[in-house]
């Protein structure tokens, strides 16, 4: 089929696109429309079926009707070098009995070389970033000076540039976050030393007073004791 039409079926759309996250199941779909006078059955396979659950992977779709397929990939630990992604998936279409089912279908119905009349439709998958909200700091800028990812002229974004993007907006919150907790630990610090210098110069100016009280006090001693003795011979003077 080209460009998702063909004789049985039209195929929307012909990219899987994914929204790619780390450690989550991500879901598309497609709609397959029949637009001619036949019951149309189909079957999806993939080059990967460990990593992708197709709901129905086969199917009957009635004349002049539609029916959707939903493609979930299966969470993923890591990604993909430049979110590039090679696996692939092949629809095929065959023209079915009047009033079939999905249980009515077979493997022999898609062999070609039983003489069937098959379609086959390629359908690759495409990882896009994930949706962000728009962030203040981007929006505050009315010259298109903020960071923005980058598009090409068939609209696909520039992942690279994206990831770039993201890593440097993370990084600067992480780094106020640290020059917050450093400043906060500094100015814990200083008035700590602050009071320690205090107490310090109350204790000095203590020793300083106690040390001219014990200076001052020896020469009073000695008048005293010169006075109590200068009495105690005047009395025996006058007693002889």
């Amino acid at each position: 089929m080209s460009n998702g039409g063909g004789e049985l079926l039209q195929i929307e759309p012909l990219e899987l696109q994914f929204p790619f996250e780390l450690k989550k199941q991500i879901s598309c779909s497609i709609q397959l429309t029949n637009k001619s006078d036949n019951y149309v059955a189909f079957k999806v396979k993939t080059t990967n079926p460990k990593k992708y659950c197709v709901r129905p992977n086969t199917g009957v779709v009635m004349p002049h009707s539609a029916s959707d397929v939903t493609v979930t990939m299966q969470a993923q630990k890591e990604a993909p070098a430049d979110m590039q992604c090679k696996d692939k998936f092949l629809l095929q279409s065959v023209v079915a009995s009047p009033g079939a089912t999905a249980k009515d279908i077979t493997p022999e119905m898609f062999n070609k070389e039983e003489g069937s009349h098959v379609e086959d439709c390629k359908l690759r998958v495409v990882y896009v970033p994930p949706q962000q909200p728009p962030s203040p700091v981007q929006e505050g800028s009315e010259e298109g000076s903020s960071p923005r990812a980058s598009v090409s002229e068939n609209g696909a974004v520039n992942t690279s540039e994206f990831n770039n993007i993201s890593r440097a907006y993370n990084e600067q919150q992480d780094s106020s976050s640290e020059t917050k907790a450093l400043i906060s630990k500094l100015t814990e610090e200083k008035i700590s030393v602050i009071q320690q210098n205090n107490k310090l110069q109350q204790e000095l100016a203590l020793l300083r007073r106690e040390r001219n009280s014990s200076r001052g006090g020896i020469p009073t001693i000695y008048v005293l004791i010169i006075g109590l003795l200068g009495i105690i011979l005047g009395y025996l003077l006058k007693k002889t």
